[in-house]
């Protein structure tokens, strides 16, 4: 199967599938897949953009409202993951994972899924240690400081990935930390000599994940976020201890937005103002001074495998922000039923044991400020393994009893919201609260409850196929009436 994987998408959709396009006219092969590592910037209208941490000079609608509308087409199956500058209000809608547009599908904040039987894991948002412990609390409308945690990685989402056994693919928005002294380190600091500061204190990248990594050992890791191609190689076999990187270098690079909500000072309470580049200083980059935390991670006991990384760039002309490799596959079940695609089209299915683990760790999850203890490891596996048993039985062909079930017999995209000009009320507010008829499939088919976004008492759908589009309201004020209705778009699924 070949697959292109994409750096920081930033909202250029149709330059990508250009350069997609170009290359398999060039070269005579024909991609299946198209991977996307975060700040994909899905904006349905411009309310979503209220819910998007950047400086307003930098919140643009980009191409991905014309694919939601209808008005163009993904040419391939593509897979997002968030990043630290998304539309917040629209994925936490598909938390659980669920189709953006036709043929453009997100792994959700943690997820992982199968293509022509590869699995496919990742994790959304960046890691910061004030936020990683806690639950998912933020709620619309968004302060200056939840529109900025609601994108940070919470332990939970890396628990409940640690759980899986050796996904071949795994893709996040950060680095995973020290994973620049698994390559061309002389390199990276001749492209981006600002992070000799990060690198020498070991700021550089996400803790948790380097953890994740070093526990899942999968054949590929894709990342995007500091907007610079690098590669590497782990083998989890060898002492890959970071060591000492070169002396602190401050990093004076991009743009600040300061947080209102931290009683920050020093760097933290910069102003929104661009500095003039100079030669320790990245003219590219939006950062938004996130804090680095060291997370503790237990040794893990190793095999002799490898673990491929690459990080790639921002899709701009000029920059290496996309690569194609070919992924070996295996045989999958024919899929049931009398409706069949394309036989050409790659197979997506949702992976049986992530959905064991989601069970399993349903009742963890949080939606306050407060984080429930979490089982130990030993406990985890073993929920897991009942879980698995269960799914096996009620997911997909029972006959089979493989929990295979491709994604579109449970989840078919829908618009919950307007494209571009049928915003309801003041553009420049943020959206209303909607409950993503995908999640609440998704959750049915798991026979789990809707933390999300449940629906209002008086909302009885609960089929992709049903009649009415979702009630927007807002988060926990199921018992009143409801401000108004959307009808669903006509558009594929």
């Amino acid at each position: 199967m070949k697959v292109a994987i994409e750096g920081c998408c930033h909202g250029q959709l149709n330059a990508i599938y250009k350069h997609i396009a170009e290359l398999e006219a060039k070269d005579n092969y024909k991609v299946d897949l198209l991977i996307c590592c975060g700040d994909f910037q899905a904006m349905r209208n411009r309310q979503d953009l209220q819910c998007m941490a950047a400086p307003e000079k930098y919140r643009d609608m980009g191409d991905f409202h014309s694919y939601y509308t209808g008005e163009r087409t993904a040419p391939m199956l593509t897979l997002v993951i968030g990043g630290n500058h998304e539309a917040s209000a629209y994925l936490w809608e598909l938390y659980h994972g669920g189709w953006l547009a036709p043929n453009i599908y997100f792994l959700g904040h943690a997820g992982c899924v199968q293509v022509n039987g590869v699995r496919i894991a990742g994790t959304s948002g960046i890691f910061k240690g004030n936020d990683f412990h806690q639950g998912h609390w933020e709620k619309l409308p968004y302060t200056s400081g939840s529109m900025r945690s609601i994108y940070h990685v919470r332990e939970y989402n890396i628990k409940r990935l640690s759980l899986l056994s050796s996904p071949n693919i795994v893709i996040s928005h950060d680095w995973p930390q020290g994973i620049e002294h698994h390559g061309d380190l002389r390199y990276l600091l001749q492209r981006k000599p600002f992070f000799r500061g990060d690198i020498a204190s070991g700021q550089l990248g996400s803790p948790p994940l380097m953890g994740l990594l070093k526990v899942l050992k999968p054949d590929w890791w894709f990342s995007a976020h500091l907007h610079v191609r690098f590669t590497g190689s782990v083998l989890h076999d060898a002492d890959d201890q970071p060591t000492a990187g070169p002396p602190t270098v401050e990093n004076p690079d991009e743009i600040s937005i300061e947080d209102e909500d931290d009683d920050t000072t020093s760097k933290e309470a910069n102003t929104l103002q661009t500095p003039q580049p100079t030669e320790d200083q990245n003219p590219d980059e939006i950062v938004l001074d996130e804090e680095i935390e060291t997370v503790a991670t237990p040794p893990k006991p190793v095999i002799q495998r490898e673990t491929k990384f690459i990080a790639l760039d921002k899709c701009l002309p000029r920059r290496q922000f996309l690569e194609v490799i070919d992924i070996p596959t295996t045989p999958v079940r024919p899929r049931s039923g009398k409706d069949k695609p394309d036989s050409n089209a790659p197979r997506l299915t949702f992976d049986p044991e992530w959905l064991a683990v989601t069970r399993a760790f349903h009742p963890f999850l949080s939606t306050t400020r407060h984080q429930p203890r979490m089982p130990d490891e030993e406990q985890a596996r073993e929920m897991v393994r009942t879980e698995l048993e269960w799914v096996l039985a009620n997911v997909g062909d029972k006959a089979e009893r493989d929990g295979l079930r491709d994604v579109d017999e449970c989840q078919v995209f829908w618009a919950t919201a307007p494209g571009p000009g049928g915003e309801q009320g003041d553009k420049s507010n943020q959206p209303p609260w909607y409950t993503n008829p995908q999640t609440v499939a998704f959750c049915a088919m798991l026979e789990i409850d809707n933390k999300i976004n449940p629906p209002p008492p008086q909302a009885t759908y609960s089929s992709p196929d049903a009649k009415e589009n979702p009630t927007p309201h807002p988060p926990h004020q199921e018992k009143e009436s409801p401000s108004g209705t959307s009808k669903p778009l006509s558009m594929g699924s």
